[in-house]
């Protein structure tokens, strides 16, 4: 277990390390690596009034969810409002807290290293006061870990701690159920409602999968542990409002029935696919209208698959999502301009943006196969702890490509697509996803899979910095990690997790050297938005 960082707030009220313009530079610097993309007004001709109303609703909703997220991430986000300086106020805004979220340091002054339990637990609690606490509503995804007036610490429900925040919430969705005029939305709405007041979520989860007919949603919600690097318990607070693209999503159909399929694919022992995915998992292909809470603080993600539970993943299956504008956005200003810069010149049509997007179609499939229990029965994410995310989010990125890359070769997805664009954008985008640090699971897992890439021949790295991919090894390599994460996973081994991350999760001289090349270039680590609607 990670050790709880004490944080020693030095001043009452958040200031600059330091008021200079030499600080103010440097911030203003790292807030232009976060490109500004505008989401636009969507185009709602085909969607009735009050169709137009509930997403407006859903918009309210989210940034309530927003409100639950900052005090989830930091333990006095008003303060942040009392920020000077421009550059320094947003990038804290970026970052939901005074702290860069890829290496975990503070950027403002009274403040040590990011908490590894974000502010689920207080800042200074012990290994042995965690242990300690009678009630088992501590092990929950969803409570707060707090401190009495006395100084004991107590367990609080997030539909307890969060009450007036969720009200909110409620009050919108139940506004929307409404006026909607589709069934499965108000029966999706009303047990959302039941689920944020009870903490818990299997029957919104159902009727959330259930709710195929309508070109809007709205994904709200406690779902990532990413920000638990405590214990790998707590869930946090985030919302995606969304708009469908009918034609895509209807172009992705025809993958929902092979989940099953793509589960015997898997390169590793049978013993590891016993898990059957539900047999009505879906794809959809959205535009991002609004992201709230988790899914806007620091690296926005740009797809997803839900449910996390188990029991419904069986009995119904998941649903994945594509932000494909999101997409869309960060291959333009991103994937395609890092490419020009590490890879060859000969191999660089292979960087594509249809492999790009395949590749994150499956890495968000790939959440939904592999191993859920393991061999023993315990559920993963118990058995590996606090390592169970990076673990996951690296097995989910490799599966990604290896099922992408199987799928190519066969031509299934495109026929202008190979196994050599699935494999050569996929380095491509682990380097430049390597630049969001190993402070988080999603950095860490990019790392690990190009580290473990490279250990096995998969690449050269020319001496003017360019890659040559040598495609026969980089396929087994992609293989072989999957294979080696998957075993972990089913063995339940939280020690060859925690040796294999330190194995391979340190930025090397090589991708280092990578990162200087990009950011001389100026090309932004990532993206934040500017709503236009």
């Amino acid at each position: 277990m990670k050790k709880a960082v004490v944080v020693s707030f030095l001043c009452a009220t958040l200031a600059l390390v330091a008021c200079n313009s030499t600080k103010k530079s440097v911030l203003s610097t790292e807030l232009d690596k976060y490109q500004i993309v505008k989401i636009a007004a969507p185009d709602l001709s085909d969607i009735t009034d009050n169709g137009k109303e509930c997403l407006n609703l859903y918009k309210f909703a989210a940034m309530q969810a927003d409100e639950i997220y900052k005090k989830q991430a930091f333990s006095d986000p008003a303060a942040l409002l009392s920020i000077a300086d421009p550059a320094a106020k947003a990038y804290a805004e970026v970052n939901y807290g005074p702290w860069d979220r890829r290496s975990g340091r503070p950027f403002v002054e009274g403040y040590g290293m990011m908490p590894a339990g974000s502010n689920f637990y207080p800042a200074d609690m012990t290994e042995e006061e965690f242990d300690a606490i009678a009630d088992p509503a501590k092990y929950s995804p969803y409570t707060m870990i707090t401190r009495s007036d006395d100084g004991s610490l107590k367990v609080e429900w997030f539909h307890n701690y969060f009450a007036e925040d969720i009200e909110k919430i409620c009050n919108y969705l139940r506004a929307a159920a409404d006026i909607t005029i589709k069934p499965s939305v108000r029966a999706y709405l009303l047990a959302k409602i039941d689920a944020l007041k009870s903490d818990d979520y299997y029957h919104s989860d159902i009727a959330w999968l259930e709710m195929e007919d309508s070109k809007m949603d709205l994904v709200l919600g406690p779902d990532e542990t990413n920000d638990d690097e405590l214990y790998g318990l707590k869930k946090s607070y985030e919302a995606f409002v969304l708009l469908k693209n009918v034609a895509r999503t209807e172009e992705l159909s025809k993958l929902t029935s092979r989940m099953a399929e793509f589960q015997q694919m898997l390169p590793c022992d049978d013993a590891y696919k016993a898990f059957v995915p539900g047999s009505h998992s879906d794809i959809f292909s959205c535009d991002a209208l609004y992201y709230g809470g988790k899914a806007n603080a620091g690296v926005k993600v740009i797809a997803i698959n839900l449910p996390f539970d188990e029991r419904v993943q069986r009995e119904r299956g998941s649903r994945t999502i594509l932000m494909e504008n999101i997409i869309t956005a960060k291959f333009n200003e991103i994937v395609a301009p890092v490419a020009n810069v590490v890879i060859d010149v000969d191999q660089r049509a292979h960087v594509d943006a249809n492999a790009f997007f395949w590749n994150i179609a499956f890495r968000e499939i790939a959440h939904g196969l592999g191993v859920k229990k393991t061999l023993n029965g315990t559920p993963v994410a118990e058995a590996l702890g606090n390592e169970a995310q990076t673990i996951e989010e690296a097995k989910a990125d490799i599966l990604g490509v290896y099922l992408a890359s199987q799928l190519m070769a066969r031509h299934e997805l495109n026929a202008t697509l190979s196994k050599e664009d699935a494999l050569t954008t996929a380095l491509t985008s682990f380097i430049r996803s390597g630049r969001f640090g190993n402070a988080e699971a999603l950095g860490r897992a990019n790392i690990i899979c190009y580290n473990y890439l490279a250990a096995n021949g998969s690449f050269n790295r020319n001496p003017n910095g360019h890659y040559t991919v040598n495609y026969d090894n980089a396929e087994k390599a992609v293989a072989s990690l999957a294979g080696e994460l998957l075993k972990i996973q089913a063995e339940g081994n939280k020690a060859a997790a925690q040796e294999f991350i330190r194995k391979y999760s340190s930025v090397g001289k090589d991708l280092e050297a990578d990162f200087i090349n990009i950011r001389l270039e100026k090309i932004p680590v990532d993206i934040r938005f500017e709503y236009e609607w």
